[in-house]
């Protein structure tokens, strides 16, 4: 995209990622998400994202994300347990080892930076 622009994110269509298998604790999550901007050289991305309930683990990167519908409690490695929700912004680290247990389908908008 090269000009500004406006999406409702609610209705936005998003395209399958799918998980690998060793990420998966338990459940069968299912992940969407769909890139809405890219800097040039790839470092800066922002998009939405969304699973549907079971437990994954992940790494990190630097990220700032705002949570549109759903609910998860968020184990960060050696760091806190976030429980969010609806309307609560969240700050992970760049190399942050997260075990994310999904409650309800989790819609969120994201920043990315690599």
């Amino acid at each position: 995209m090269t000009h500004s622009f406006a999406l409702h994110v609610a209705d936005a269509e998003l395209e399958p990622e799918p998980l690998a298998p060793e990420q998966i604790v338990s459940g069968t999550p299912e992940v969407s998400g769909k890139v809405v901007w890219e800097s040039a050289d790839g470092r800066r991305i922002r998009g939405i994202w969304q699973i549907t309930p079971g437990v994954v683990t992940d790494t990190e990167a630097d990220e700032l994300f705002v949570v549109l519908s759903g609910s998860a409690t968020i184990e960060v490695a050696d760091g806190p347990t976030l429980t969010v929700g609806p309307g609560d912004m969240a700050v992970l680290r760049a190399g942050d080892r997260t075990t994310w247990t999904v409650h309800e389908t989790l819609r969120k908008v994201y920043a990315i930076n690599l």
